[in-house]
């Protein structure tokens, strides 16, 4: 997926045969969130910069999150935890603004993977269990599978 969306970014925009071709923040607003899933630290770090300057430019709140959770991610990655709860609270606290219950959810499982490798247990559980509600709330069965998971860890 990752070179197919890299190789539309110099396609034309216009015209196709059905609908649009993505903008550019659209673009990478997937790149940044299916890297931070694949946990992928360099693509994170190459596009989340755009993500984050076009969202800012744009004001769009949803995709300036993605780019903070992700950034939180490759923090996460690199051992910087202190840069990646600061970023994943950002991201949270604007997904808790616009009440969007399965990204407040992804954000909550990630702090919650923060805190287990910090080795705080008590709080790590803590987080995964609000995800696992927000999961449940809506049906999100993969999600609620791997929060399930992590509690068990």
């Amino acid at each position: 997926m990752k070179e197919k969306l890299e190789r539309s970014m110099g396609l034309s925009g216009q015209p196709v045969k059905r609908g649009t071709m993505a903008h550019e923040h659209i673009v990478y607003m997937m790149l940044v969130d299916s890297a931070a899933t694949a946990r992928d630290r360099n693509t994170i770090l190459k596009y989340a910069p755009l993500l984050e300057k076009l969202a800012t430019r744009d004001d769009h709140r949803p995709y300036l999150a993605i780019a903070h959770r992700a950034y939180g991610i490759a923090h996460r990655l690199s051992m910087e935890y202190n840069h990646a709860e600061s970023r994943l609270q950002r991201a949270l606290d604007i997904f808790e603004e616009l009440d969007t219950a399965w990204q407040r959810g992804r954000t909550l499982y990630e702090l919650g993977e923060l805190a287990q490798v910090r080795d705080n247990h008590e709080i790590s559980r803590q987080l995964f269990t609000k995800a696992l509600q927000e999961f449940e709330r809506l049906g999100a069965t993969a999600d609620i599978v791997r929060t399930k998971a992590a509690l068990k860890t």
